[in-house]
């Protein structure tokens, strides 16, 4: 191994298994999805329905949804037009997407995180409740979601731009896990 390429290795290990490790954490919350939505299918043959449980669902799978972007995108799983990009060079794929990542990706991601991030302030500032729901619960721990959740795809995009800074200087992808089982198994 290069000692140039040793610590690109280093840096994409490490945040690639950032990502694999939030998408286990945020997996468990289909645990009390599936809690929440059980109990309300149950209760509502037995008494009334709920008003809690659809308000529940909704938050829960609105955070998993938007926390799994990032291991979304580390497992290599966000569509992609491949017809033409899979004919490509190794470093012709590498500077296609690097030059994607730095251009559009980047500057995108990174306006949403600034913009999430004083959305979700102001909304623990005013400890904000949803009005769409008769017993208004809080919403702004789903909405400090989306900046935490911007923030982790944007880490793992910067694990993706590394990585096609690697093919470009290696003429070869990275070998990288991309199943859970597989970053869990190596040693650190």
């Amino acid at each position: 191994m290069e000692p140039q390429t040793a610590g690109l290795e280093r840096a994409i290990r490490i945040i690639d298994g950032i990502s694999a490790w939030s998408g286990r954490i945020v997996a468990w919350l289909i645990l009390p999805l599936i809690g929440a939505m059980t109990y309300e299918v149950v209760i509502r043959y037995v008494a009334t329905p709920t008003q809690w449980a659809y308000d529940t669902s909704y938050m829960l799978y609105g955070a998993m949804f938007m926390l799994g972007a990032a291991y979304t995108l580390y497992r290599g799983a966000h569509i992609r037009t491949d017809f033409l990009y899979q004919k490509w060079s190794v470093k012709t794929q590498a500077a296609v997407d690097a030059l994607c990542y730095l251009f559009l990706f980047f500057p995108g991601i990174a306006i949403f995180l600034w913009l999430s991030g004083e959305f979700a302030w102001n909304s623990w500032l005013r400890n904000e409740r949803t009005v769409g729901s008769s017993w208004m619960p809080i919403i702004y721990p789903l909405k400090a979601v989306i900046p935490v959740a911007t923030a982790l795809l944007l880490l793992q995009g910067v694990s993706e731009v590394l990585k096609c800074i690697y093919a470009l200087r290696t003429g070869r992808w990275l070998a990288t896990p991309r199943s859970l089982d597989e970053v869990l198994s190596r040693e650190p």
